[in-house]
């Protein structure tokens, strides 16, 4: 099991000045900027986005990765960054994680500028990084691999207590190189929550996992966020965003085309609901008292208002002596909304994330 993360610690005070706003719409590419930036190293105030990004763009070549994202994440708030292989999410996270240079376009994660290489060194302090596939030396214990990765940080996490936190007690003395594909998993885990970071990257967090572990790491990352951590999570598991996120961010062809809540995202809440189910005694849709069609053996009715569609149905059910069997309720899934938000073709050639 992955054990459950205790109480944050007090919010410390921040002395240094607020640092100046995204609305400006000045183009700060980091690499070309003289000097350290001018907003606050030290920290944010508490009500400072942790993430905050503006017109964010990066190209290969021909090739737009990057064309003009921008987005916020707020302390303590869980984000999922969803898109389809080749859409920019991979490019956009690698510039905000320090990996890559921006062409254009405003960044802060923490406030600090991740293109900025003065910076470097305290971003990667503060935050913690689970990629899908990290290198890690095979031949050392998991104890040894924790321990070394530890020894980065000014205040890291205990090592037997982030074994404990990812579901690896008693393997401390194992050597990496013999860990299943789900215990390497938790390792990586494990490596990006070592560092105690403020803001967590969690890229295809609960890849390998069978079932009872995935529900596990899942409620690792609620522990997280309840803790204080902020969390920009990438997935193509749509059950995982909903189970998991504030907030969704739906990134095709190197733009945003929609962000909210997973309940709400591109009108979820507001399409019609749909009812399916058998009819019997050979009653048929047209028998019914709402229009419906057949479908696949199911009776379907769509409906703006479904409590209603439902006294109507079940009261003509009662009424006829029969049964509306396997009667389900269900609006369009979150999975249906990012296939209709996503269907155009992502440009080719976009880089992939590589293995750290």
């Amino acid at each position: 099991m992955i054990a459950t993360i205790g109480r944050p610690r007090p919010y410390e005070s921040r002395m240094a000045p607020r640092r100046t706003s995204l609305s400006s719409g000045r183009d700060d590419t980091g690499g070309a900027a003289a000097g350290p930036p001018r907003w606050p190293v030290m920290g944010l105030m508490r009500s400072d986005p942790v993430l905050e990004v503006a017109g964010l763009r990066k190209s290969y070549g021909s090739v737009q990765a990057v064309r003009n994202i921008s987005l916020t994440v707020a302390p303590g708030e869980i984000v999922a960054l969803l898109g389809p292989n080749g859409a920019g999410k991979t490019t956009t996270l690698e510039i905000l994680e320090g990996f890559r240079q921006r062409d254009g376009g405003v960044a802060r994660v923490l406030g600090l500028d991740p293109g900025h290489r003065a910076t470097g060194r305290e971003l990667r302090e503060r935050t913690g990084l689970v990629l899908q596939d990290i290198a890690v030396e095979p031949y050392l214990t998991l104890r040894e691999t924790l321990a070394r990765e530890a020894g980065y940080y000014a205040r890291p996490r205990e090592v037997a207590e982030v074994i404990t936190l990812v579901g690896l007690a008693g393997l401390e003395r194992r050597k990496v190189r013999t860990f299943s594909g789900g215990q390497k998993r938790r390792l990586d885990l494990a490596l990006g929550l070592i560092g105690r970071p403020e803001l967590l990257f969690l890229d295809e967090p609960t890849t390998g996992f069978d079932a009872a572990a995935r529900r596990d790491a899942w409620q690792l990352v609620r522990d997280l966020r309840a803790a204080g951590t902020t969390i920009l999570l990438t997935t193509h598991d749509m059950e995982e965003a909903q189970a998991l996120a504030d907030r969704v961010v739906v990134v095709s062809g190197g733009l945003v085309v929609a962000e909210g809540p997973p309940s709400a995202i591109g009108g979820r809440d507001a399409e019609r609901a749909r009812i399916s189910f058998a009819l019997g005694n050979g009653y048929t849709a047209a028998d019914l008292p709402l229009a419906a069609t057949a479908h696949d053996g199911l009776i379907v009715v769509e409906a703006t208002d479904p409590t209603r569609a439902l006294h109507l149905l079940t009261g003509w059910a009662m009424q006829h002596d029969t049964l509306l069997a396997g009667l389900t309720v269900a609006r369009p899934s979150l999975e249906d909304v990012y296939l209709r938000l996503t269907n155009d073709d992502a440009p080719a050639g976009v880089p992939e994330r590589t293995t750290r």
